[in-house]
């Protein structure tokens, strides 16, 4: 193999996931955001792989959400991941606190505590792990949108 395709391997496989550490300070939810438009963006351009500005806005807003809710509960740093899976990108957010959060039940009246509900509707899927040290959550957002502007393989 030559070393222009071989370079061109290597590339492909960098973009392909990005992770970040955050400390829980002011600020920190906007830089999650930047780097997963950051992250699309290269996806879209070094791998060709169509992404709507629908799962733009829902990796940030997933990624916006769970990290709130680590640097809201949890002591200490908060790392979270971007890997694209196929046709989908799984957002995972790590953080200290052991326990595992709970969606409740949906009160238009409750004020905040929303964050939960919003990822788990706007996912394709959902899931919480416990670790030696805190919790690992991760969520699957579709890349691309149907012709009615579903996510593809979202419930309608």
């Amino acid at each position: 193999m030559d070393r222009a395709a071989q370079n061109g391997d290597r590339l492909r496989n960098e973009l392909v996931r990005v992770s970040a550490e955050y400390e829980g300070m002011p600020g920190d939810i906007a830089r999650g955001r930047e780097l997963a438009r950051g992250f699309l963006a290269r996806v879209r351009a070094a791998q060709g792989l169509p992404v709507s500005d629908r799962a733009t806005d829902l990796v940030q807003l997933v990624v916006s959400e769970l990290l709130t809710n680590a640097c809201k509960y949890a002591p200490g740093p908060s790392l979270v991941d971007l890997e694209l899976a196929e046709d989908r990108v799984e957002v995972t957010v790590w953080d200290s606190d052991p326990v595992l959060p709970v969606a409740e039940t949906a009160d238009p009246g409750r004020i905040g505590r929303h964050g939960l509900e919003i990822v788990m509707a706007v996912c394709q899927s959902f899931e919480v792990h416990r670790e030696p040290v805190g919790k690992r959550m991760r969520a699957a957002v579709r890349l691309a949108d149907d012709m009615n502007g579903r996510a593809v393989g979202h419930p309608s």
